[in-house]
């Protein structure tokens, strides 16, 4: 048996690096995807470009406006002086927000009346406007605390303070709220399944496709033989992968690992058991490599969108909810986020790991089912 199979997995390992083009793609390709990941997929809104309407040009609102300036979250690009200019920049996207005041707004303050500050947002991306307008909103609250603060003390002296509640916030596990340290771990989870089920839908098709399919049906291998020889050498590959990709993420990003490593790629072995067992149930209904790779397309898609990778699950239709249960790499996500953020352990995950262990067992074990040693 050890015989049959070393010579299996010796033609699997040659087939599939001989070409140095798929070493490139197996290898370097998934630490290239994770570093334009890693600056790509990045949801931290700062320096918006802005422009500033000031209609008063007084103190009070420019100093309104420094504040803004001098958050960081703010760029101003540009100075408008008519209302047809504020819509020319908002319709050809050049700003994202539009800081207006109007006439008399610094009289407003120094009589004590309240004085609007218009903020016009580019709602395209609901998103994004919803995040600057929550800084907006601090920005106003705290500007609106000072200049109470400093007009009580003008009527009852310094030694006068208005009351209010303060908030101290702490983030636990992602301090700084670096949307980087969110999505980049994910990136390892969608890039072993990409590449492990796209190699192995092409594997047992392949040996279909270029005629070498006879030549192991006369052969004493066994089909247990033939599945573990096919697969063997993609969890190697996975295992690989994920090594490649964690270094880029701690030593490129500065991504925390606070988890255990083990428990990661122990984790990945039950992740792989699904994802190789996808892969190869499409590649016995495959009859050429095209149909296997377009299948396996069709099926990588749907499965990252409903994995909670960019959207979060909650905010999904109950029905579509439900599926999600049904896809493997929600799981394995929810554990490496878990392991790298959180530093959690099975105690905590052993949910997930169940689950990856259930569908992988019941996928794989359907797959191998579906194959035959015939034509």
């Amino acid at each position: 048996m050890f015989e049959r199979l070393k010579s299996m997995l010796v033609k699997e390992f040659i087939q599939v690096l001989r070409d140095p083009k798929m070493r490139i793609i197996i290898f370097l390709l998934p630490v290239f995807q994770t570093v334009v990941f890693g600056y790509a997929v990045n949801t931290d809104v700062k320096e918006v470009k802005t422009a500033v309407y000031d209609l008063d040009n007084s103190p009070e609102s420019r100093d309104v406006i420094a504040r803004f300036a001098g958050s960081g979250y703010f760029r101003i690009v540009e100075y408008v002086n008519e209302d047809k200019r504020v819509a020319e920049l908002i319709d050809t996207g050049t700003v994202k927000v539009v800081l207006r005041t109007n006439r008399g707004f610094g009289a407003e303050l120094t009589a004590g009346r309240i004085a609007p500050l218009q903020i016009l947002l580019d709602g395209t991306d609901s998103n994004t406007a919803g995040i600057v307008l929550n800084y907006a909103g601090k920005i106003a609250a705290s500007h609106n605390d000072r200049i109470r603060t400093e007009q009580a003390a003008r009527a009852f002296g310094p030694a006068f303070r208005v009351g209010g509640v303060e908030m101290k916030d702490r983030s636990w596990f992602n301090e700084n709220l670096e949307s980087r340290n969110f999505y980049v771990p994910a990136v390892i989870a969608n890039i072993v399944f990409i590449i492990t089920m796209l190699l192995s839908s092409m594997a047992v098709v392949r040996e279909k496709e270029i005629g070498t399919m006879e030549q192991i049906i006369v052969t004493p291998i066994r089909r247990s033989e033939f599945i573990l020889g096919k697969t063997i050498p993609f969890i190697l590959i996975g295992f690989i992968d994920v090594a490649l990709i964690t270094l880029v993420a701690a030593f490129w990003f500065d991504v925390p690992i606070r988890g255990s490593i083990p428990l990661l790629f122990g984790a990945t072995a039950l992740f792989l058991m699904s994802s190789l067992g996808f892969g190869l149930l499409i590649s016995t209904v495959s009859r050429t490599q095209q149909q296997a790779m377009m299948s396996a397309f069709f099926f990588i898609f749907p499965a990252m969108l409903l994995s909670g990778f960019a959207f979060p699950i909650e905010n999904m239709p109950e029905t579509v909810q439900w599926l999600t249960f049904l896809n493997p790499l929600r799981y394995y996500l929810v554990i490496i986020r878990g392991i790298f953020l959180k530093g959690v352990g099975i105690g905590i995950l052993w949910h997930q790991f169940l689950a990856l262990f259930l569908l992988g067992t019941i996928i794989l074990g359907f797959a191998v089912s579906r194959f035959r040693k015939t034509l």
